[in-house]
């Protein structure tokens, strides 16, 4: 069995993987639980927009993106040490 690498990447490439995962699991989890006034059954208040969310909840999606985004550069981290 080889020794397991827990940096197998130059910092500046880790955060390259990580920022891109990053992003890539923000615009997968942005859609989830999105409602807009019409679904909601919700007055439109005047001058909106009648596509807009009632309520975003982006900061926990942005806390969700972040755990997806560690998970899938742990994955990455795996998959460099068992076939890199």
């Amino acid at each position: 069995m080889t020794n397991f690498d827990f940096a197998p990447f130059t910092t500046p490439m880790a955060l390259a993987i990580l920022f891109t995962a990053w992003w890539v699991c923000l615009f997968a989890v942005l859609p989830f639980g999105v409602r807009n006034h019409q679904e909601a059954d919700e007055n439109l208040p005047e001058g909106a927009d009648p596509g807009a969310p009632v309520r975003p909840m982006l900061v926990r999606k942005a806390l969700i993106t972040t755990a997806l985004a560690i998970m899938v550069y742990a994955v990455t981290v795996v998959m460099a040490n068992l076939f890199g």
